[in-house]
């Protein structure tokens, strides 16, 4: 089962029901992923002359067969920028009664949830009672859940210290970040004192249902009523250390929302997929929903166009991490990593899955050769090198 199977199925579904660009194209994306609709590379063996076809694929973020290489070289990159300290894992999720809101402002409920999150550390971090250093912060954001239903919420991986502006390092107590209740409570504060000046300054776009939202005392009313909750901040240190933290977090950093290995079956407009109940224990379960409700949620999950979803903050931010960084190291006294090579698909394929893809599957002796690279709707390019 892939979910490129069920899109096709569902046929007509972006004529039958509203969906924006960046939706649409995801699917059609999805559809045409490793078929002929994207072209191929065509090989031949240098041994037993056979010709192997190899579909290419639509490298969209949202596809569940793409960017695997993609995500283990962001995974070797973290991992090898982590300081020898403990780090945390860190939670920020956002109410449900924003979901509608959010989506039909995604890119700016998302950055106000990445900027709220990130002050509310970087205010704790600053404060001499609990720190008073820059910590190193990457975020990563999830908008789903298990069943796929919308569940905003942004995990961070928190340095268990900060470099000190003397330029040394200062550690965090044992086991022990920042106080969860007092991170809910300045988060929600941060957050909407945010939401409250993008609807003052217009960018709050409001659907029909919505529209009761213009008027001030309906808009004080949804505050108050969010204000009035306590809003969820996970804070914990891993048993298992920073790299199972990273291992987690990198299986969403470049798809979103569902695997392939998930899915159960499609049949009679029927989809049905496992997922883990978190109420019940953390359960394995099987949901069952109508194709066209499970790409409706689905779709839910798809980012705005050219929308980040992975961001560093503090010793990680991207525009000064390597000055950060070594200044970081020389405070505790480490030597700075070895330089990864980036890994060619070759490599990594016979790493994970143990097979050489330049050796030929019919006869198993020779190794394959490029002789002609043909684009979408079968454009023909023959190669000027090579073996003919």
């Amino acid at each position: 089962m892939e979910l490129a199977s069920i899109v096709r199925a569902a046929g007509a579904y972006a004529a039958e029901h509203r969906i924006c660009a960046v939706q649409q194209r995801a699917l059609t994306a999805i559809a045409q992923c490793r078929t002929a609709a994207l072209g191929a590379t065509v090989c031949r063996c240098d041994h037993c002359g056979e010709a192997e076809v190899r579909y290419h694929s639509c490298r969209n973020r949202h596809c569940p067969k793409c960017q695997t290489l993609a995500k283990e070289r962001w995974l070797a990159a973290r991992t090898a920028e982590l300081l020898p300290v403990p780090y945390f894992h860190v939670v920020f999720t956002l109410p449900h009664a924003l979901n509608p809101l959010a989506q039909g402002n995604p890119r700016l409920i998302y950055t106000l949830l990445f900027n709220a999150a990130a002050a509310t550390l970087e205010r704790f971090a600053e404060d001499p009672k609990w720190l008073g250093a820059e910590l190193g912060v990457t975020m990563i954001l999830h908008t789903w859940s298990q069943n796929l239903e919308q569940h905003l919420h942004v995990h961070c991986l928190v340095s268990a210290g900060g470099l000190r502006s003397t330029g040394h390092w200062q550690a965090s107590k044992p086991h022990f970040l920042f106080p969860v209740r007092a991170l809910s409570r300045v988060f929600r504060g941060k957050f909407l004192s945010g939401f409250s000046n993008a609807r003052a300054r217009g960018a709050l776009h409001l659907t029909a249902e919505q529209a009761s939202l213009q008027r001030p005392a309906a808009f004080a009313a949804l505050l108050r009523e969010l204000r009035s909750q306590e809003w969820v901040v996970y804070a914990k240190q891993p048993f298992a250390g920073p790299q199972q933290v990273l291992a987690y977090l990198a299986r969403y950093t470049h798809r979103i929302a569902l695997s392939n290995d998930r899915l159960v079956s499609d049949a009679d407009a029927d989809v049905r997929f496992r997922y883990r109940d978190r109420r019940r224990g953390n359960r394995a379960r099987t949901m069952t929903l109508p194709r066209d409700e499970f790409l409706r949620r689905f779709l839910l999950h798809v980012l705005p166009t050219g929308f980040m979803r992975i961001r560093h903050f503090g010793l990680f931010a991207n525009r000064s991490r390597a000055a950060k960084l070594a200044a970081a190291r020389i405070a505790l006294q480490q030597p700075p990593p070895e330089p990864i090579p980036p890994e060619t698909p070759v490599d990594f394929l016979r790493r994970v899955r143990g097979i050489d893809i330049t050796r030929c599957t019919h006869c198993r002796h020779g190794h394959l050769h490029i002789v002609a690279i043909t684009g979408p709707a079968w454009r023909l390019t023959r190669l000027t090198t090579g073996p003919p």
